[in-house]
């Protein structure tokens, strides 16, 4: 092959590659142009104050503002997750977006509400007689009074205590003439009449001392006394000297101040934390300085009809006998109930209706709206039972103005494609647009 024909082929060939890569460079130059052409025309124009309004071509509102025009540029964004949000990360310092961590932390709770100081209903006596008759001395007749167990009260006189006194001296009597039969049948009959009178006048609360005295000298007693049958402080009186009683007569209402309850109303979302045994303090405005602990002894199985409350009892040591019924206190209770489980700060949470929303950091200046289920609350946090993980970031300031942006924009997306279903949340970017100017 001789030298001509060899550089003649030598040199097509560079010129058919130069030609190749000149015409392919030309079609991406063009299908670029082209779809730049595509993203700079606007689809429509929506007003500034209310996206339901819509125009081809650019107008301006009833206040000289401009349209904004929507871009086909848009319909890229729903490759991402379904309502994600951006923000330049200078508007996003402007507006004052600040995040924190979700965590896992253990949660307690301190319940505060007014109390009512009350009897003890377990140490409560109503002192009645056993017997009808007459109030000859009362040795206690003043309200407010302390007695002691067993404190002599009163002396009655009642016919049936002076019957009951003859028929167990008549039997004493005939145990002392038959103790000595040789029939053994006679002398336990004559045992058993003695008890049997001994018994009858115990039921009908004969003090020990004069039964005893009754047993040695066989002296009936005109009167019988009236003991105290527990210690505490005479509420009411309800029968003086000379009157007549009978066993319907409440002579005495005494009430044990050693031990009170304390009654208080908490609210239905702090029940789930309180439960029996929890500590409680107590403060009296007439005992400054002063702070009294108990428990919580009992809780109330039904709610106040008006208030919607739960009541609650409290048990409280009165050894000074300082806490006085019917005053009001300020107590606190300490719920033992503790939580550990995910938290995020109570302002991180946008309640919508029937659900609440936060919104997740996805990346530098990408936020994700999403429905979250929340559990107990307390000092400004509230546990996650689903929707976010231990290490996610959450917004907790200016987020409702990320979601007001957000639902801007989907009421764009939605005019967009109007046949689509409807989106909770579509996706946005929160971007300068460059506005028209007449």
């Amino acid at each position: 092959m001789n030298k001509p024909v060899i550089v003649t082929a030598a040199l097509m060939l560079i010129l058919g590659i130069s030609l190749g890569y000149w015409l392919a460079n030309r079609s991406l130059d063009e299908a670029r142009e082209i779809e730049a052409s595509k993203s700079d025309k606007p689809l429509f124009y929506r007003h500034p104050m209310n996206p339901s309004v819509t125009s081809q071509v650019p107008v301006k509102d009833e206040m000289g503002m401009p349209y904004v025009p929507v871009y086909a540029t848009d319909d890229t964004r729903l490759i991402e997750p379904k309502g994600m949000v951006k923000i330049d990360p200078v508007t996003a310092q402007n507006i004052g977006v600040r995040t924190t961590k979700v965590r896992k932390d253990i949660l307690s709770h301190i319940v505060r509400a007014v109390g009512r100081v009350d009897y003890d209903e377990e140490r409560i006596v109503r002192l009645h007689p056993k017997v009808e008759g007459w109030i000859e001395t009362m040795r206690i007749d003043k309200t407010g009074e302390e007695v002691k167990l067993n404190q002599d009260l009163l002396s009655i006189y009642s016919p049936q205590l002076v019957v009951s006194q003859q028929e167990y001296v008549l039997a004493l009597h005939n145990l002392e003439a038959l103790k000595e039969s040789p029939i053994e049948d006679i002398r336990h009959g004559a045992e058993k009449l003695v008890n049997s009178s001994r018994k009858r006048l115990r039921l009908l609360d004969v003090p020990e001392h004069q039964l005893h005295e009754l047993t040695q000298t066989h002296n009936i007693h005109k009167s019988l006394h009236i003991h105290s049958p527990k210690p505490g402080i005479v509420v009411h009186i309800g029968a003086r000297e000379g009157q007549y009683v009978t066993p319907a007569t409440e002579i005495y209402h005494i009430a044990d101040l050693s031990k009170v309850w304390v009654y208080a109303d908490i609210y239905e979302n702090e029940l789930p934390w309180v439960k029996q045994g929890d500590l409680v303090e107590m403060q009296l405005t007439g005992i400054p300085g002063r702070t009294f602990r108990g428990h919580l002894d009992f809780i109330y199985p039904y709610a106040e009809a008006k208030t919607r409350t739960i009541k609650v009892r409290l048990a409280f040591k009165n050894p000074d006998l300082l806490l006085r019924p019917d005053t009001f206190a300020e107590v606190t209770i300490y719920a033992s109930k503790q939580e550990s489980a995910l938290v995020i700060p109570l302002e991180a949470i946008i309640r919508s209706g029937t659900r609440d929303k936060v919104f997740v950091v996805r990346g530098p200046g990408k936020f994700e709206p999403r429905s979250i289920t929340t559990g107990l609350s307390s000092d400004g946090k509230v546990i996650v039972l689903n929707g976010l993980k231990e290490g996610e970031e959450v917004v907790t300031s200016a987020q409702f103005l990320i979601d007001s942006e957000s639902r801007l924009r989907e009421a764009t997306a939605k005019m967009m494609n109007p046949g689509s279903e409807p989106l909770e949340v579509n996706p946005l970017q929160i971007e300068e647009e460059p506005h028209q100017h007449d």
